[in-house]
C-alpha cells in the first residue's frame, strides 16, 4: 500500500503562509515605522508578509 499524500513529512511541505499571526504583523509594522510604543496589537491594519 502507498502512503496518502497528506501525511508527508513537515519537510516537504513548503507552502507560503498569506496570513501572518498578530506578533509577527507587529513585528513587521515596527520594521516598517507603521508601529508605534503602546499602540493596541488589537485591530492592526492588513499586512502582506515580506517575500
Amino acid at each position: 500500500m502507498s502512503q496518502h499524500p497528506s501525511l508527508k513529512g513537515q519537510s516537504t511541505i513548503a507552502a507560503k503562509r498569506s496570513v501572518l499571526k498578530r506578533f509577527e504583523r507587529v513585528e513587521l509594522l515596527k520594521k516598517r515605522g507603521q508601529f508605534k510604543a503602546g499602540q493596541r496589537v488589537i485591530g492592526l491594519p492588513k499586512t502582506k508578509p515580506e517575500d
